[in-house]
């Protein structure tokens, strides 16, 4: 059960917007197997001068398109499974007109004590929802 937040420069259409949230969920229904319902995000846009993303020393160069991914999950996915999600959201963006230097993708991991999905109780931790991958 992921939740995803989406970051983007300003200016996109609504369908744009849908599009990127799209391929992002079904990249991670893909890699991770997560049901389809799965689906939690957050898109928001900033004005352009309100983003910095430099390359970290990469040698390039960030544009107007840029996509910043944060996923929260649960922890247990290996590092390789955690390159297949940066690889597959990376490519399934590049049709949209997104290229790889404007995919930023972060993955934060937590337990199942760190989630609530309403009526303040951690529905993970009291046994109301199965634990994903246990």
């Amino acid at each position: 059960m992921p939740l995803v937040r989406i970051d983007l420069i300003r200016g996109r259409r609504t369908d744009e917007l849908r599009a990127i949230a799209d391929a992002t969920h079904r990249a991670l229904v893909d890699v991770l197997g997560i049901p389809e319902r799965d689906r939690f995000q957050i898109l928001t846009e900033h004005d352009a001068d309100h983003v910095i993303a430099l390359d970290a020393g990469l040698g390039f160069e960030r544009g107007e398109r840029l996509v910043m991914i944060q996923i929260f999950t649960q922890e247990g996915r290996t590092t390789e499974v955690k390159q297949r999600v940066f690889r597959t959201v990376a490519e399934r963006l590049e049709p949209l007109g997104i290229g790889g230097e404007d995919v930023f993708v972060s993955i934060f991991e937590n337990g199942p004590q760190d989630w609530s999905f309403g009526f303040g109780r951690a529905q993970y931790a009291e046994g109301l929802l199965p634990v994903p991958g246990r």
